[in-house]
């Protein structure tokens, strides 16, 4: 039962062990699920459904990238080239940089002079020398006069700590989601990305299911009601988003995680913060966990000495 201002009273019907135990299968002996990313062309703005269209692809197989308004701004954003042609060309060349960086076409490591970044864009070298600027804030790149820049090369040790405060930001906005309540068209929309993901894990896509992995936690965050959360969010899954879709293929089918993923959301619907915030914890600590294990394995990604 939720109930807070400005929101409905309602209560949401769960689902039993045996039903959730029929729609995913038994004995799963699966890994939890860890990596969650997007195809990287695709756009966080693009596809989005009104109520009606999210009822008839919940019918079938739920279209990559139909993120609501809140999941559009929350914590997992996609990269996207998305209207860059109409902003000003500081702006331009900024998310141009930062979806060539994320996407993997200026890989870590990465040096270029200033001039050739200008060249490489298309542009003079005001906007790119402004844009380079945002992106050291951001963390993606270092900065450093009359050399040109470098693309950050993170090592595990770093990524593991991102994510320890990553994960814990996305565990406060679950509580904070249970706390404010949400309507029954938040919970049918949670709901039907739930359930197109437990077809793409009896599928074997482990690329759809992270898709829609990413746009079932940004739906929660987005609900919390906390944009400067949101906003720590954003910056932090930059940082790590290269090395997250590099393991993507190495992952084991993410049967615990949908299990999970139900848990966590009936606890939502119920208004159990303490439920809500206990479940994502212990979902994120185990994904977390898998996380670090798969990059340690790559050798493309350096460890501490």
């Amino acid at each position: 039962m939720i109930s807070n201002a400005g929101r409905r009273t309602l209560s949401f019907p769960v689902k039993n062990q045996h039903d959730e135990q029929q729609a995913l299968g038994h004995g799963s002996g699966y890994l939890p699920t860890i990596i969650d990313g997007g195809e990287m062309h695709r756009s966080g703005m693009e596809g989005v459904l009104s109520t009606s269209e999210r009822r008839k692809v919940g019918a079938g197989r739920r279209k990559p990238g139909s993120r609501s308004v809140e999941a559009q701004a929350a914590s997992r954003p996609r990269p996207s080239l998305q209207g860059i042609a109409k902003m000003p060309a500081r702006d331009r060349a900024y998310h141009e940089l930062k979806f060539r960086i994320l996407e993997g076409r200026l890989p870590p490591g990465t040096t270029l002079l200033e001039t050739e970044v200008a060249s490489l864009l298309s542009l003079s070298r005001t906007p790119v020398r402004e844009a380079l600027i945002r992106l050291e804030e951001d963390g993606l790149v270092d900065v450093r006069p009359r050399h040109g820049i470098t693309v950050k090369a993170l090592s595990v040790d770093e990524i593991e700590q991102i994510y320890q405060v990553f994960s814990t930001l996305e565990v406060k906005a679950a509580q904070l989601t249970a706390r404010r309540g949400i309507t029954a068209a938040d919970h049918e929309r949670l709901d039907d990305i739930l359930t197109q993901m437990e077809r793409a894990s009896k599928r074997g896509d482990i690329e759809a299911w992270s898709e829609l992995d990413d746009e079932f936690h940004s739906e929660l965050v987005g609900l919390c009601g906390n944009p400067r959360l949101q906003a720590m969010l954003r910056q932090l899954w930059d940082l790590q988003y290269h090395a997250r879709r590099a393991i993507i293929k190495l992952r084991p089918l993410p049967i615990v995680s949908d299990r999970e993923h139900r848990a966590i959301l009936a606890a939502i619907a119920a208004g159990n913060e303490e439920e809500a915030a206990h479940l994502h914890q212990q979902h994120r600590d185990r994904a977390d966990e898998q996380l670090v294990s798969l990059l340690r394995q790559k050798t493309t990604f350096p460890t501490r000495e």
